[in-house]
């Protein structure tokens, strides 16, 4: 587990998107789901941000939020759940990076650094994304990722198109 300062521990972060549909409510469902048997155990969640497309730029914005999650099942079977939420909610894969309902992301995991052909962690992409970082740093602005704080990796890029959802009519 990792600790924060205040004492708070968690195991993992995830990351949760949406264009699709009411984005908002789709994050919420998402972790309701995500913890509904108890063995996935919502530490903090950030707020909800608007974002512009990232990947493929045709399509509606997003909403993005971060959860620090406890839990005691494997990274596997945490990204197993995830997917299983996403397929609940009813996501369609189409396109990589295009619209979507819902998607889930393990971002981290304890402090393990995993390369599998189907989990990934930290997430490969999390330095490039300011909607991934930007709600890491409000839950989570200390925790390193490959040896450099979220709040490090927020600085180095331009993260001024994510913005909290109320600043955006």
């Amino acid at each position: 587990m990792t600790d924060w300062p205040t004492g708070i521990a968690f195991d993992a972060l995830i990351g949760i998107g949406s264009n699709v549909g009411d984005k908002a409510e789709n994050i919420a469902r998402a972790v309701s789901l995500l913890t509904a048997d108890g063995a996935v155990r919502l530490v903090k969640a950030s707020g909800l941000y608007r974002s512009p497309p990232w990947g493929i730029l045709d399509q509606d914005w997003f909403v993005n939020a971060a959860a620090a999650v406890a839990t005691d099942v494997t990274a596997h079977e945490l990204l197993r759940r995830c997917l299983a939420v996403e397929d609940e909610m009813g996501r369609v894969r189409r396109q990589k990076w295009g619209p979507r309902l819902v998607d889930v992301d393990v971002l981290t995991y304890r402090a393990q650094t995993i390369d599998t052909p189907d989990l990934k962690v930290p997430h490969p992409f999390i330095e490039q994304r300011p909607f991934v970082l930007v709600p890491l740093l409000e839950i989570a602005p200390g925790e390193r990722i490959r040896g450099r704080t979220v709040r490090d990796l927020a600085r180095a890029i331009d993260v001024s198109d994510c913005v909290p959802l109320a600043d955006r009519a």
